[in-house]
């Protein structure tokens, strides 16, 4: 089932994803775990067009969203997306406390449905996932992990610094707790094949999570991948076979695992390659297109 159709069973309309960065740093950035980052990530933290939420009140900060996407969705309920790192990542300059207060005050809007919080696989312990099912049993939390790869040597060529083990421990924290995972997964690492992508796939269908976001690989300036680019030059998909592969992912997929994402949007003024994914209407088009002559 795709995320719309879910929405307006669930909620009886579709639903606007408001962007929002609460300032989260990552483990993987300040040397807890690593330096750098994850290569294919962006100075933004994969939250280049969020809307930051310490510079002003959560209110403002809301209607400031709301704005962004107002020729885009004339509803009035919305899904507060906490995008931008490590969302649940607590520092001396991001602590509990003030990740806890904006859930806290998000909570209190009748116009916010739901709360999506983005994190990486080793940054979840109990006490966080019991906070997120309190908020849950008052309105529905949902939370967004990273795996991208089943495979190692994508994951330490790619300077991610957690291990599939991390995945499977915070996974299952979450699912004993009641907490809707969304499963993150990439299409088109450097050296993987359609296999490797198909063998994470297959493992996302085994576990069945409540959601998956299928994300096709973009080089982006200023990044370590754009220099790994620039050196070896490794395969970039064609819209044709990123499609084809895309079909194949949805096939594997339970009736009840919710298709958040089958593509993704990169900053037009940091985008390498490829440079078709901008015309996300039309990748979108020819996927629904496949998967019907697929199933006829």
């Amino acid at each position: 089932m795709f995320l719309n159709d879910y929405l307006r069973q669930e909620f009886g309309e579709k639903l606007y994803k408001l962007s929002f960065e609460l300032g989260a740093s990552c483990p993987n950035r300040d040397g807890s775990k690593g330096i750098g980052g994850c290569y294919f990530c962006s100075e933004g933290g994969s939250g280049d067009f969020a809307v930051r939420l310490d510079e002003k009140t959560i209110d403002e900060q809301i209607d400031l969203a709301k704005e962004k996407v107002i020729n885009k969705f004339n509803g009035d309920k919305y899904i507060a997306y906490f995008q931008s790192h490590t969302n649940t990542y607590f520092t001396d300059k991001f602590t509990r406390e003030y990740f806890e207060k904006n859930l806290d005050e998000m909570v209190k809007r009748e116009d916010i449905a739901v709360i999506s919080i983005a994190t990486r696989a080793d940054c979840i312990d109990e006490s966080l996932v019991r906070k997120l099912a309190s908020i849950n049993a008052i309105k529905p939390v949902w939370v967004e992990i990273g795996l991208q790869t089943i495979h190692d040597k994508s994951r330490v060529a790619m300077n991610c610094c957690f291990t599939l083990e991390d995945f499977e421990k915070s996974f299952e924290l979450l699912e004993k707790f009641g907490i809707k995972t969304i499963v993150h997964m990439i299409a088109g690492l450097p050296e993987e094949t359609d296999e490797d992508i198909l063998e994470t796939a297959e493992y996302i269908a085994k576990i069945k999570p409540f959601g998956i976001k299928i994300q096709l690989l973009h080089v982006l300036k200023n990044t370590k991948l754009a220099d790994i680019y620039n050196s070896v030059h490794f395969r970039i998909f064609s819209m044709e076979e990123y499609t084809d592969l895309v079909v194949k992912i949805l096939k594997m997929m339970p009736e009840d695992v919710i298709v958040h994402r089958m593509t993704g949007d990169g900053p037009a003024d940091l985008l390498i390659e490829p440079g078709w994914s901008t015309d996300k209407k039309r990748v979108l088009n020819m996927i629904n297109s496949k998967m019907k002559k697929s199933i006829n």
